[in-house]
């Protein structure tokens, strides 16, 4: 398939707010974006000429923001009316091998509703795991040093060596990823063993770090990770506000050329595999 063929799915509901950084992200890479609201994969109260199907894209993308308020718990009530109605379509998704990128709440959606951590399943019936209040308890806005922990799963970091540092901001106030008490260890075990960890908080020199590298205390610093097929990945820090390398803080001091900045990769590592699948 060509580049220009792939068609995503950014997918927004009431009190998403980065859509459109997203979409303006995959079509500078020459694909076709569509910023799609909920209703319109379900139907509800709409017109046929609104209706979309998932199953006519070749990735979906869940955005950044406060999706429903983050009423009940952040990403909660937006995944809860996505898997009551497209739950059947969503595993057909996956299955296929079609990427699904969940950013910030994007991510705490993908938790709650099963897609992540996908160690034993395609989705599971309830959560496994939850991004809580941050430990400052506050809403955390800073750039993020992120090292990339996987080792070939992942298909969003194929074009990332294994242990680059990269910047993306941060903006949330859950983010501190964490999984049943009892099970915590044996839970970072798995996800380290099977190669589901994809991004973990450092400091500038790739040192991992505590607060304030590491913004909201997330369990052994976890950041990002992937499902057991790696064609599923949920991230805190947002990589579609470092696409260009002049909207890094430092982009003033250093003076530096390059246009392009540490999240486009992540995009374009995902349209390279469909190119390569489809």
């Amino acid at each position: 398939m060509k580049i220009e063929e792939i068609r995503v799915c950014v997918l927004r509901i009431e009190g998403t707010n980065c859509e459109q950084e997203t979409n303006d992200c995959i079509r500078r890479l020459g694909a076709q974006p569509e910023i799609v609201h909920l209703k319109q994969l379900i139907g509800t109260g709409i017109s046929d000429r609104w209706r979309r199907n998932l199953d006519d894209y070749q990735m979906l993308i869940i955005p950044g923001g406060f999706s429903s308020g983050d009423y009940v718990r952040a990403g909660a009530i937006f995944a809860a009316r996505l898997k009551s109605a497209l739950e059947a379509e969503l595993k057909k998704f996956v299955e296929r091998g079609s990427p699904i990128l969940g950013i910030c709440n994007g991510f705490q959606v993908l938790v709650e509703i099963g897609l992540l951590p996908g160690l034993d399943e395609i989705m599971s019936s309830v959560p496994r795991a939850v991004l809580s209040t941050n430990d400052s308890s506050r809403f955390e806005c800073r750039p993020s040093f992120l090292i990339n922990e996987n080792g070939g799963k992942c298909l969003f970091t194929s074009l990332l060596p294994k242990k680059k540092v990269v910047m993306f901001p941060s903006a949330h106030a859950e983010g501190k990823l964490m999984f049943p008490a009892e099970d915590e260890e044996k839970y970072v075990a798995r996800l380290d063993d099977a190669d589901q960890v994809v991004f973990r908080y450092v400091d500038p020199t790739g040192n991992y770090a505590d607060y304030p590298w590491c913004p909201n205390g997330s369990v052994d610093g976890i950041a990002g990770i992937c499902n057991s097929t790696g064609n599923v990945m949920g991230l805190m820090p947002h990589p579609e506000r470092a696409f260009f390398r002049f909207l890094s803080p430092d982009w003033t001091r250093k003076g530096d050329p390059e246009i392009s900045g540490d999240g486009r990769a992540i995009f374009e590592a995902a349209l390279k595999h469909i190119e390569q699948h489809s």
